[in-house]
């Protein structure tokens, strides 16, 4: 499992032109799932981003959590996480998890991070969507499972 995870002040994701989830201040988590990923990676996963400390705090350290901040979490499943452009022009997607495996893990994570008490708003899984958002820092991370 892969997580691109992005600081922001606010972000957003449209389906054919409508805002279906959208947070303010917070992380906007970019979701890839394997096709090896269980349920164990994905609670892992869920605390160790909500767990890590990479909002300011009074002295401008980042020394906070999304949990100490308050923040929110706009999630997005991203298949193209695992997409493998090593060969040729065009990516492979192999590794990554077919639909029937990605989405159960993916609603499966999105409650993890709710349950750790963050207000989460979401994508449509497998829509084409529009993200939008206002980087803040920038922060940005990968992190995997």
């Amino acid at each position: 499992m892969r997580a691109v995870v992005q600081r922001v002040q606010k972000a957003a994701v449209q389906v054919d032109s409508h805002i279906v989830g959208q947070i303010d201040a917070g992380l906007l988590i970019f979701l890839g799932i394997s096709r090896e990923d269980k349920e164990p990676q994905a609670t892992f996963l869920a605390e160790k981003v909500c767990h890590l400390r990479i909002f300011n705090d009074e002295e401008g350290k980042m020394n906070r959590s999304l949990l100490d901040v308050n923040g929110s979490a706009l999630i997005v499943s991203q298949f193209t996480l695992y997409g493998d452009c090593r060969k040729g022009r065009r990516p492979s997607f192999a590794d990554a998890a077919p639909p029937e495996i990605a989405l159960p893990l993916y609603e499966f994570y999105c409650k993890s991070v709710r349950d750790l008490g963050v207000h989460v708003a979401t994508g449509i899984f497998q829509a084409d969507m529009l993200v939008s958002l206002e980087n803040d820092g920038p922060v940005t991370l990968i992190l995997e499972a």
